[in-house]
C-alpha cells in the first residue's frame, strides 16, 4: 500500500460539515435564531444576571432555530468584555437542554452567540477559527440573525461551545480533567490571572479563582500540572501536548491575539487526554487581528499600538513578562521547541497569508454577509467601516478605537517576522518513504528521506492514532538504507506493530527547523501493514432474501466482514473466495472499513461489481476464507445448512464461535438462538414443514415424531454436521402428518430431549 498523507479525524469531520447544506455551523448560510421570552421586561432581568448571578443561572425561554422550536431553554448573556447592559445587542449563550436532558439540534445542546463588538470588519471571529482548524482541534463558526420577541437584535457570530460534546468529539472521551482558563476577576495589568504559574501555593484550592473546572473533579491534576510545568519543564513531554501548544502560541503570535494567554493569560481550554498529556484549546477569537491591544503581556503591559502589533516580537516574553507566562517561557527556552514554534508560524503564514488566502476569504464572507450586515439595527460601527475594515484601519475619532485593517496589518506584519532569525535558512525534507511499501507487522521497515541544510533529522511515531507519537533519531551515516554516508539522505529502521504507522518528520540545523508534513502532528504520512489474522474477520452470512437490498435495490445472499481494530482499515490487496484452490478468486474493491465497524458484501455472482463477489453462497453449507496478498489466511469459515430468517454468526461478537443466530445487518451480532443439550423448534404450530436448531454434536442425531397415543408416526436419522459452525439447523418435512398434538423427540449420544408440537 503506497504511502498517504493522513489528516486526523477532525480535519476529515470539517471537510465533512463543509459539505453539508445542512449544518448549523455551514459557514455558506446565515442560520436565524428567535428567543421569546414570556416577561416583557426579559431585558432588565438578563441585565440582571451580570450582576446578581453567579453565572449558572439562566432565564427560560422559547427557542427556535431555523423554524424548530425549542420550549423553555436556558438562556443569558455570554463574555465580559463584550457585554454592556447599556446596549441592545448583547452576546447570548443559549442552553437547549437546560429542562429536557440531551435536547439538540444537529447534535448541539449549546448554542454561543458574539456580538460582534470590537470589529468593525465583522469576519475576526470566523475567519480565524477557519485558520486554527487547519492545526488543531477548534470550534466552527459561523453567523446567525438574533430576534428576541420578534425584534431583530442584528448579526451574530455563531461559535460551536467547547463543552463535553465538543471534547467527545476530538478526543474520544470526555471524562478527564478539563479546565477553562477564565479568571472569577480579570486584574489587569498586573494580575496573574489564568497564567498556569506556581504563585499560589501548594494547595490546589488556591488556584479555585483563576480557572473553571468544566470536569467533575481536576483540582488536583490541574496543580500537579501547573506545578511540574513550573519546576520540571524536563518533564514537558509527559504532562503536556507540546506540539499542539506550539501551534496556538504561532497561531496567538501571527494572527496579534492578544486576548489570549499572550496578554491576560485567558480564553483557552485545557483536557487532559487518556494518554494523560493536556491539550489546549483556543476560545474567544472576535479580538484576533491585532483589534485587541489593551497588552502584549510584556513590555507594552499598559497597552500596544497597531504599528508595535506589527512588530510583535514572538520571543518578547523571554526578555521580559509583566506576570509569570511559564507556558511560553519554559517552551521557547528550550532551543528545539523554539525552533518548532517558527516553523509552525511559517506554515501558518506560507498556507494562509503569503497566498492572500485569508484576504480572498475575509471578502468571500463579508460578500455573504454584506445584506445582514447592512440590516443589523444595532451594529456598532458605522456601515462603510465594514468592508474598509478588511483592508484599512478604521476609527480613531468620536471615541471609537482604531480597528487595524487586517490587510494592512499582516501585509506588515508577514515582513518584520520574516526578518526574524529562524524564518530563513530552513531545512527541506523531501523524498519521504518507506520499504517495503506493505510490510507485516512485526518486520523490519526502513523510513528514508532527503533534508537538504538538515543537520539532524528526527522521526516521530506510532502504531495506533489515539497513542502518543514516539521520537528516534534519523541517521546519515550510510548504515541506515540511507545511501552513503553525509549525502543527506537520512534513515531509521522500525518495527510496525498495530494496525496502522503514522509518522512524521522534523529537521533542523542551527538557525531553523521543519516540518514534513508541514501541519504535523495534526497531519501526518500514515501506512497499514498488512492485515493478518483477527484483523478482520468473516463475522455473519446469510444465504437467500432477508428483505434487506443491495444499490440496486436486489435482494440476496451477503457476508458481513468486521473489523476489530480501533483503526479505519483498507481492504485494498485482501481476497476472499469460496474455493480452496483460488483463494484469490475475489478481491475486495479499494475500499475502506471503519474501526469496529462492519462492510456487508453482497453474495451474488453479480460479476464481481463494486460490493458484489463473483461467487454465490450455496443453501447446503460450504466454506469461506479471506487471505491478504501474501497469501497469508486472515480468517476462514465453514458453515451449514442455511435456515430462512437465520443467519450463521460469530457470538461474541467479531471473534467467537459460529452459531444460528437472527440477522443483524451491519450490527452487532445478537446472541446466538441455539440452545445447548435442548434444541429449539420453529414454527410452532406448523403446517408443512418444521425446524430443529441444536448443538452440533459431531453426532449423528435422531428425531421421532410421536403422537397424543404414544405412537411413532414418524422416525428420521440425521447424520452429523462435521463443519466449524457450533449449532445447526434440521429441516423435517411434516406435510403428510394430520393435525394433532405431537411430541417431538430428539436423541443423541444418550441425550434425550422433547418439545410439545401443534400440526394444524
Amino acid at each position: 500500500m503506497k504511502r498517504s498523507l493522513v489528516f486526523i479525524f477532525i480535519t476529515l469531520i470539517s471537510a465533512i460539515s463543509l459539505c453539508a447544506q445542512d449544518d448549523f455551523y455551514d459557514i455558506r448560510k446565515v442560520q436565524e435564531i428567535r428567543i421569546t421570552f414570556r416577561e416583557n421586561n426579559w431585558k432588565h432581568l438578563l441585565d440582571s444576571l451580570i450582576f446578581t448571578g453567579d453565572g449558572n443561572e439562566r432565564m427560560l425561554g422559547d427557542v427556535t432555530v431555523n423554524g424548530e422550536m425549542f420550549r423553555n431553554c436556558g438562556i443569558r448573556y455570554k463574555g465580559f468584555s463584550s457585554v454592556d447592559t447599556g446596549v441592545l445587542k448583547n452576546p447570548f449563550s443559549i442552553d437547549l437542554d437546560y429542562q429536557v436532558k440531551h435536547r439538540n439540534y444537529q447534535g448541539y445542546t449549546n448554542i454561543k452567540l458574539s456580538n460582534v463588538i470590537s470589529d468593525p470588519s465583522f469576519v475576526r471571529e470566523v475567519l480565524s477559527y477557519e485558520i486554527a482548524r487547519k492545526y488543531l482541534p477548534e470550534p466552527q463558526a459561523n453567523f446567525t440573525t438574533l430576534y428576541v420577541n420578534d425584534t431583530l437584535l442584528g448579526l451574530y457570530t455563531s461559535v460551536e461551545a467547547v463543552n463535553k460534546l465538543f471534547i467527545r468529539k476530538y478526543f474520544i472521551t470526555n471524562e478527564n480533567t478539563f479546565i477553562k482558563g477564565a479568571p472569577e476577576t480579570l486584574i489587569y495589568p498586573f494580575g496573574e490571572n489564568a497564567n498556569l504559574a506556581c504563585t499560589h501555593g501548594p494547595d490546589s484550592l488556591g488556584y479555585v479563582p483563576y480557572y473553571e473546572l468544566e470536569s467533575t473533579y481536576g483540582w488536583t491534576d490541574l496543580y500537579h500540572f501547573i506545578y511540574s510545568l513550573d519546576k520540571q519543564p524536563d518533564s514537558l513531554e509527559y504532562i503536556l501536548n507540546t506540539d499542539r501548544t506550539l501551534w496556538m502560541h504561532a497561531f496567538n503570535f501571527v494572527l496579534v491575539n492578544l486576548d489570549s494567554y499572550i496578554g491576560y493569560s485567558q480564553n483557552y481550554y485545557l483536557y487532559k487526554d487518556d494518554n494523560g498529556l493536556f491539550c489546549p484549546v483556543i476560545w474567544d477569537l472576535n479580538m484576533s487581528f491585532g483589534s485587541f491591544r489593551h497588552t502584549d503581556g510584556s513590555y507594552h503591559f499598559t497597552g500596544i499600538t497597531i504599528p508595535q502589533a506589527k512588530r510583535l516580537n514572538p520571543l518578547t516574553h523571554l526578555d521580559f513578562c509583566v506576570s509569570p507566562r511559564p507556558l511560553m517561557t519554559k517552551m521557547f527556552s528550550n532551543a528545539t521547541y523554539r525552533k518548532m514554534f517558527f516553523a509552525h508560524m511559517r506554515t501558518i503564514l506560507d498556507e494562509n497569508f503569503r497566498n492572500n488566502l485569508y484576504y480572498q476569504r475575509a471578502v468571500e464572507i463579508q460578500s455573504l454577509i454584506d445584506p445582514y450586515v447592512r440590516n443589523d439595527p444595532n451594529k456598532f460601527y458605522p456601515y462603510s467601516d465594514f468592508h474598509s475594515n478588511a483592508d484599512s484601519t478604521v476609527g480613531g475619532t468620536g471615541g471609537m478605537l482604531q480597528y487595524p485593517g487586517i490587510k494592512d496589518l499582516m501585509q506588515a506584519r508577514m515582513a518584520y517576522l520574516d526578518s526574524l532569525g529562524g524564518f530563513s535558512g530552513t531545512p527541506v525534507i523531501t523524498a519521504v518513504s518507506h520499504l517495503p511499501e506493505s510490510p507485516e507487522k512485526g518486520e523490519e521497515t526502513w523510513i528514508t528521506a532527503n533534508g537538504a541544510a538538515a543537520t539532524k533529522m528526527i522521526l516521530a511515531f506510532r502504531n495506533s492514532s489515539t497513542a502518543v507519537f514516539s521520537k528516534t533519531e534519523m541517521l546519515d551515516d550510510g548504515n541506515h538504507h540511507d545511501g552513503s554516508a553525509g549525502d543527506g539522505i537520512y534513515g531509521v529502521k522500525v518495527i510496525p506493530a498495530g494496525a496502522v504507522f503514522q509518522y512524521y518528520l522534523y529537521a533542523e540545523n542551527d538557525s531553523a527547523g521543519a516540518f514534513s508534513p508541514q501541519r504535523a502532528a495534526y497531519e501526518f504520512y500514515s501506512f497499514q501493514p498488512m492485515i493478518g489474522k483477527g484483523d478482520v474477520t468473516i463475522n455473519e452470512i446469510h444465504y437467500g432474501s432477508s428483505g434487506l437490498s443491495d444499490e440496486n435495490k436486489t435482494t440476496g445472499s451477503w457476508i458481513e466482514i468486521c473489523n476489530n481494530t480501533p483503526e479505519k482499515l483498507s481492504l485494498h490487496a485482501v481476497y476472499l473466495s469460496d474455493d480452496a484452490y483460488n483463494p484469490g478468486k475475489w478481491p475486495f474493491p479499494d475500499t475502506v472499513i471503519n474501526a469496529r465497524n462492519y462492510l456487508v458484501i453482497w453474495a451474488d455472482d453479480f460479476a464481481g461489481s463494486g460490493l458484489h463477489t463473483s461467487f454465490s453462497l450455496s443453501d447446503g453449507g460450504g466454506r469461506l476464507q479471506c487471505i491478504n496478498n501474501k497469501g497469508g489466511i486472515i480468517d476462514s469459515v465453514t458453515y451449514g445448512n442455511m435456515v430462512p430468517e437465520r443467519t450463521t454468526g460469530r457470538y461474541p461478537n467479531g471473534y467467537g464461535p459460529f452459531v444460528l443466530m437472527r440477522p443483524s445487518f451491519a450490527a452487532v451480532n445478537n446472541m446466538g438462538t441455539t440452545p445447548a443439550r435442548d434444541f429449539l423448534l420453529y414454527p410452532n404450530p406448523a403446517n408443512g414443514r418444521i425446524f430443529l436448531e441444536t448443538e452440533n454434536y459431531h453426532e449423528p442425531l435422531l428425531m421421532t415424531l410421536i403422537d397424543s397415543q404414544g405412537r411413532n408416526i414418524l422416525e428420521q436419522e440425521i447424520p452429523a454436521e462435521m463443519n466449524d459452525i457450533v449449532s445447526v439447523s434440521i429441516g423435517i418435512d411434516i406435510s403428510g402428518i394430520s393435525a394433532g398434538f405431537y411430541t417431538v423427540k430428539l436423541v443423541c449420544q444418550g441425550t434425550v430431549m422433547l418439545h410439545k408440537l401443534i400440526i394444524y
